[in-house]
């Protein structure tokens, strides 16, 4: 499981250094994709394997699942990790991201996030004010 926020440094050839709690886990290959609001997914390639099954039980009659399948895998790539745990983020998902030095990763339960650290801070200080407001009927039976 992904937790925690972690702020390395993208260094000029488009790597960052994986947090050391999440290294283990993606050792043996990840995958970056596109993510909701602007943000790179970061999934165990066993993970994204559960993720592509979910997707090909969508209906191939429905264009919203074609489209987001679309948008989904056509920005994935496979990665591994070198031995210093650091992973490349192609040019096309750093540009999607807005990605520049400063970056954040977090931790999403199933995945990691990789996010522009000032779109996350933004982002957090916009989200912190609803998160108290959250019920049951947006996380069933969390509350």
């Amino acid at each position: 499981m992904f937790l925690g926020t972690y702020t390395p440094r993208l260094d000029e050839k488009g790597r960052i250094i994986l947090p050391a709690k999440f290294r283990d886990e993606l050792s043996k290959g990840l995958v970056l994709t596109r993510g909701q609001e602007r943000c790179i997914y970061v999934f165990s390639a066993k993970e994204f394997e559960a993720v592509h099954e979910q997707l090909r039980a969508a209906p191939m009659s429905s264009k919203q699942a074609r489209d987001y399948i679309r948008v989904f895998l056509s920005g994935a790539s496979d990665e591994m990790p070198d031995k210093q745990g650091r992973v490349t983020i192609p040019q096309p998902l750093r540009a999607y991201a807005g990605l520049d030095r400063d970056v954040t990763v977090i931790g999403a339960g199933s995945r990691a996030e990789i996010w522009d650290t000032e779109a996350w801070n933004s982002y957090l200080t916009e989200q912190e004010d609803s998160f108290s407001d959250t019920n049951e009927e947006v996380i069933p039976g969390f509350f």
